[in-house]
């Protein structure tokens, strides 16, 4: 597939997916999320002694922001992304329950002053996702640029849904695969080229 037939393709499944997400009614998401949770907390036993990066939720995705107080409270650190400069990789800084807040790109909630943080495992958004692990993001090139840039690299956890899994979302060479990917049925671990289930919801 060449790559302006590649970038439409892209742009159609993200469409396709976006909308079946939005779609979801609110009691099946907060099951759902409830399911990710057990999950994460179960696979990743030792998740409260790190530095965590994760997203503010946008249009119907996973909402780590329960999960990440009840860690906070057993020596967490939690950390927010934010654009400094467009196109480049991005920063993180601290975030706690009342921290101050603003607007960011996508209309993505961002800490304002908040002391900068470097995390060694990133909770990162699917809209779709591929059973190499290869995630489909929003098209701005943002978080693959931002875990090529960490050094070292954090553990990076893909977090969405079912229905965003694709056979493969064709990854070029500057897509970085997942280590895991959480859905609300299974933890999957990524091996040599595939995932495998990890674990399964309870």
């Amino acid at each position: 597939m060449k790559n302006e037939a590649l970038a439409q393709w892209r742009k159609q499944e993200r469409r396709r997916l976006l909308e079946a997400r939005v779609a979801l009614a609110a009691d099946t998401l907060e099951r759902w999320r409830l399911a990710i949770d057990s999950l994460i907390e179960r696979a990743f036993p030792g998740l409260q002694a790190s530095t965590l990066g994760f997203c503010w939720p946008i249009r119907g995705e996973y909402d780590a922001r329960p999960l990440v107080e009840r860690l906070r409270a057993r020596g967490l650190r939690a950390a927010l992304p934010v654009v400094i400069e467009p196109g480049e990789a991005m920063k993180f800084r601290e975030w706690q329950p009342g921290a101050e807040m603003m607007q960011g790109p996508l209309g993505i909630q961002t800490p304002v002053d908040s002391r900068e943080l470097v995390p060694d495992v990133m909770l990162l958004p699917l809209n779709g996702w591929d059973d190499a692990g290869y995630r489909l993001g929003y098209g701005g090139g943002y978080m693959d640029r931002t875990l090529a840039a960490l050094l070292p690299r954090p553990l990076a956890i893909g977090v969405g849904y079912e229905l965003g899994r694709l056979p493969t979302i064709r990854p070029q060479p500057w897509d970085i695969p997942m280590d895991y990917i959480v859905t609300e049925r299974a933890a999957y671990r990524r091996g040599a080229s595939a995932l495998a289930t990890m674990l399964e919801a309870k």
